[in-house]
């Protein structure tokens, strides 16, 4: 999971900066502004970036979150209502609590972690507060959802700021994305390249992950980032982690596992979790229900 800030310091350190990158969970962190000024871009070749290119002006950083060390999304599904609950969404590795294990599911824990709410131009909008972590694992996805101690109402009366729309639907191959992350107030802009069927990664694995093109060079910092379909402005996969050194399956070096157990290494591509099976495990008022049909997540 090089994506929270783990894997950073050596290629800090090779670039000659000073500030100190923390491990994942922990709030040490190089300043955003020694990478990326707000709204900078890094942007894909080919017809699918174009399209996504001429859409770029309907995504930007409202709605996105910074955590101490990670990134995030103020996010509704589908069915909330303005005055539910409101949540927010990053990744497992992302917890305060560090890294859940392998078969390890966290639901409704108490938290009060704070996140950092962004506007539409990257500026800090508010400080949110958590009453607890609804939900967190890493096992099959890597996801956190916490819930926060005021409404989506309350924000958008206060702040001006909606969340964004977690999508019910699965992504579709080629689709133009946006990485968007609060942390760096960074925008990566590239497609959906494929998925892996399994993605290995240390004693983790995920199921049916996004895999990027290219042009998405996420770094630490970036994991828990919204990736946002550039169609539609909903949140379609949660980005978490990417190949730094080519190494087989080993932590910050994940691989890829095909049906009959082919392993592929993919050196400097990047990954996210998809998020369209999220909507299914809520029940109305933003109430969690593993137990609903078509829910899939894993239960503790």
């Amino acid at each position: 999971m090089k994506k929270p800030l783990i894997g950073m310091l050596a290629t800090l350190l090779l670039a000659g900066a000073t500030a100190l990158a923390g491990a994942p969970g922990a709030a040490a962190a190089p300043s955003p502004t020694a990478l990326a000024a707000a709204g900078t871009e890094t942007q894909d070749q080919g017809p699918a970036a174009a399209q996504g290119q001429a859409q770029a002006a309907a995504v930007n950083f409202a709605g996105t979150v910074a955590l101490s060390n990670c990134s995030g999304s103020l996010v509704r599904l589908p069915g909330s209502a303005a005055n539910d609950p409101a949540l927010v969404l990053s990744n497992g590795h992302c917890l305060e609590t560090g890294f859940p294990g392998p078969g390890e599911v966290l639901v409704n824990r108490s938290s009060s972690r704070s996140f950092t709410l962004l506007n539409s131009t990257g500026a800090k909008a508010a400080t949110l507060r958590a009453t607890k972590v609804v939900y967190g694992t890493m096992t099959d996805t890597d996801v956190s959802i916490y819930q926060l101690n005021t409404t989506y109402a309350s924000i958008q009366s206060r702040y001006g700021i909606a969340p964004l729309t977690i999508s019910a639907s699965h992504p579709v191959q080629g689709t133009p994305i946006k990485v968007v992350s609060g942390y760096w107030k960074k925008i990566y802009s590239c497609s959906i390249d494929g998925f892996a069927y399994r993605l290995k990664e240390g004693s983790w694995t995920w199921k049916d992950s996004v895999r990027y093109t290219s042009s998405c060079n996420t770094i630490g910092g970036t994991s828990g980032s919204p990736v946002v379909d550039v169609n539609t402005g909903q949140v379609v996969a949660v980005n978490n982690t990417g190949n730094e050194d080519g190494q087989r399956c080993t932590d910050n070096n994940p691989c890829e596992v095909d049906p009959n157990g082919v392993v592929t290494v993919r050196q400097g591509i990047n990954y996210a979790q998809e998020t369209y099976g999220i909507p299914a495990c809520f029940a109305a008022g933003n109430r969690l229900d593993l137990t609903l049909p078509g829910c899939t997540l894993p239960r503790p």
